[in-house]
């Protein structure tokens, strides 16, 4: 387990036993539960509202919304834990669609057992990161399931933004001669996770890529109102996004092995695990697909943002009709980009 987060520390209050059933019966214990660990450190007038859900305010533009569930082994990780990446993930969602992350939602589901200093520290988790993002978390749920019927906890999040009505982003939107540019290094988050489920020990720890893309997604529209695709290459890493793009839109992309960005120590684990970066999960980059006329001022733009620093322009879509994704090697040959057969890693995000 990682170190705890300074600020983790200062805000919880080291609640000690464990989940039990009547933390899910809907009876006192659950109501303690919610105030003394939910409420308290996820506090918000959304939520003092006391319902059971949120009445939210009005917006001006279309409505977004977004939804994922979290399971990963183990919950806290180099970089983060479930809590901050079931906050991020979500808000990241919103965002690839262009759109402004308004409002969240949490659900949880308990195994009986699970510590509650435990829980704690991931609600405080979520708590700070949402803030920091400034999106709230305004409604929620809690159940709980027998000892051996879960893995500690899960967690589901859903998002709601919103977007201009003049924004028009899309996996159905590449065209051949556009420019395909990320954001950063791939394969930060999957070899941090595997490296700390594996207990392999590098000379640099390899960190979790964990954050939230919404403001960085905002200084890129101004700078490109017409970005055609926004997505974040999750599961199934850069090859799964590049495929499903692909698919969607029924264009082709050749990208360029050397223009990939990625971290010697992430590139050295991968070769030494026989794992391929460009398969493995990230959780805080993203896959840009513009017109070729605007891709060195979007480049421009990301690079100044401090989580787009690292980002590079990697191919170009293309005809072909067989919508397929290539890739021009170091070496100076041509290979498919295929989807992954099964799951390199499971339990990833």
């Amino acid at each position: 387990m990682t170190a705890i987060d300074p600020r983790l520390a200062v805000n919880a209050s080291a609640v000690g036993g464990a989940v039990d059933m009547t933390h899910g019966a809907g009876g006192r214990a659950m109501a303690d539960l919610i105030r003394d660990v939910f409420h308290k450190h996820l506090a918000n007038d959304y939520l003092a509202q006391g319902n059971d859900g949120a009445l939210l305010g009005k917006v001006s533009g279309r409505l977004v919304m977004a939804t994922d569930a979290h399971v990963i082994s183990p919950l806290f990780f180099p970089g983060g834990d479930i809590g901050a990446l079931a906050v991020h993930g979500t808000v990241n969602d919103v965002a690839m669609m262009g759109a402004r992350p308004l409002w969240l939602s949490a659900s949880f589901v308990l195994e009986e057992g699970f510590s509650l200093a435990a829980l704690e520290r991931i609600v405080v988790s979520m708590a700070l990161v949402a803030r920091e993002a400034g999106v709230p978390i305004v409604t929620g749920d809690t159940k709980v399931v027998e000892k051996g019927k879960g893995d500690g906890v899960f967690i589901s999040t859903t998002g709601i933004g919103v977007v201009a009505d003049e924004t028009d982003v899309s996996g159905s939107n590449a065209r051949p001669g556009n420019a395909i540019l990320v954001s950063g290094t791939m394969g930060d988050h999957g070899v941090a996770i595997l490296s700390k489920r594996e207990n392999l020990d590098f000379e640099t720890e390899i960190v979790s890529d964990s954050q939230p893309l919404h403001e960085l997604v905002a200084a890129m529209l101004a700078c490109t109102p017409g970005i055609r695709v926004l997505r974040d290459p999750t599961r199934g890493g850069l090859s799964a996004t590049l495929n499903e793009i692909a698919r969607q839109s029924k264009a082709g992309m050749v990208i360029r092995e050397a223009a990939v960005p990625v971290k010697p120590e992430v590139a050295a684990a991968c070769e030494l695990l026989g794992l391929d970066p460009l398969n493995i999960a990230n959780e805080g980059k993203l896959v840009a697909i513009c017109d070729t006329a605007d891709a060195e001022a979007l480049l421009a733009a990301m690079q100044a943002h401090p989580k787009g620093r690292d980002a590079a322009i990697i191919g170009e879509a293309v005809a072909d009709d067989h919508a397929l994704v290539r890739m021009h090697t170091r070496l100076g040959g041509m290979r498919i980009v295929d989807w992954i057969a099964g799951e390199q890693l499971p339990r990833i995000c």
